[in-house]
């Protein structure tokens, strides 16, 4: 992984840790598959120094993990991995060619979709609400104007974007309400999920989600557009407030959850199977 250490964005600390990271891997002389693996490797690497547990937490432990400069090399990694910029190129160029003016980045981290956006279309206004931000990001979105950060969403949006969020969160559901609530009528979400145990950060509670995400989106009056091309993001349509009946979504909440094993076992089978029958 190459990183540059002379990006006049990051501060000392953040240059320190990054640096210390990187020596880390060429101290273990560990070999990784792809840069994708050695990234995932360092995030838990500091999950692990903190003493952070997916099972048990501790949000004081957990909170000063999310505010570490690793999420910054995340970012600068982000930035030189093809596939990685691919979805979020793809993101960009579905919200310049539909009308949209103002966009929440929801959990933005280091604005690299936010500054995307901006730089092909300086009347698009996003905002990135993210709880914590970096001094590497805040430095780096001030030559934008129609780019900040917010501490609390107070408006409705054209678009809310959340790229691999929900999957980190204790309560995903309430969170993704949160998420229509930002925006308007006949407004768009464009949400990216990774439900998956990649890295330690990823909440196992959160994991039956994968299979059942939708069926709560629709549940909570939203309009399955589809899969965005060239990219793990879904785009659902927001065409009117709904009235969410919590009660019934908990309850689905937990038969997700009953039935996640279950279907995790029959998965590799039945893929196999679907692909013959529509084939």
């Amino acid at each position: 992984m190459k990183i540059d250490l002379l990006e006049p964005n990051l501060t000392n600390y953040e240059r320190k840790e990054i640096g210390r990271l990187l020596n880390e891997i060429n101290k273990k002389g560990k070999i990784f598959e792809s840069d994708l693996e050695c990234m995932w490797y360092l995030l838990d690497l500091v999950w692990n120094e903190y003493g952070c547990d997916n099972k048990n937490l501790d949000w004081a432990k957990i909170n000063k993990f999310y505010s570490h400069p690793v999420w910054v090399l995340n970012t600068l990694f982000i930035e030189q991995d093809n596939i990685s910029m691919m979805h979020r190129h793809r993101i960009s160029e579905w919200i310049l060619r539909n009308n949209i003016r103002t966009v929440i980045d929801y959990g933005g981290g280091g604005a690299t979709l936010a500054i995307l956006i901006a730089k092909e279309n300086t009347n698009i206004n996003i905002d990135i609400y993210e709880p914590y931000p970096s001094e590497f990001a805040l430095k780096r979105v001030k030559e934008f104007k129609n780019v900040k950060f917010v501490n609390l969403i107070t408006r409705k949006y054209d678009c809310l974007v959340s790229i691999d969020v929900l999957e980190h969160v204790v309560d995903p559901l309430s969170v993704f309400k949160e998420m229509i609530d930002s925006v308007k009528i006949n407004g768009y979400l464009i949400v990216a999920n990774c439900f998956y145990p990649v890295i330690k950060c990823h909440l196992p509670q959160t994991f039956h989600f994968r299979y059942t995400f939708n069926i709560f989106a629709k549940m909570m009056g939203l309009k399955i557009i589809g899969k965005l091309e060239g990219s793990h993001a879904v785009i659902f349509k927001k065409e009117k407030e709904a009235n969410v009946d919590w009660k019934k979504i908990r309850i689905y909440e937990k038969i997700s959850k009953t039935l996640f094993p279950f279907i995790e076992f029959a998965a590799p089978i039945l893929k196999p199977m679907k692909r013959l029958i529509f084939k």
